[in-house]
């Protein structure tokens, strides 16, 4: 016989959250912390590589909305 209570089929990760979920992208953080070398979600590292959202800028070393 089988277990009782079990859920067959069933992931902890239904939702699709995770470090693979294409679906949503992390903003930079509100504040560059100016560490050397650079955290990955800095604003300023973010602007250099060209991968800051659009509407956005890093102004005086802080993530604006434009």
């Amino acid at each position: 016989m089988g277990k009782s209570g079990t859920k067959a089929g069933k992931s902890k990760k239904a939702n699709g959250s995770g470090k693979n979920n294409p679906g949503k992208v992390k903003l930079p953080k509100k504040e560059c912390c100016v560490d050397k070398p650079r955290c990955g979600r800095c604003p300023l590292r973010a602007l250099a590589e060209g991968t800051l959202p659009a509407g956005y800028t890093v102004r005086h070393r802080k993530l604006v909305k434009v």
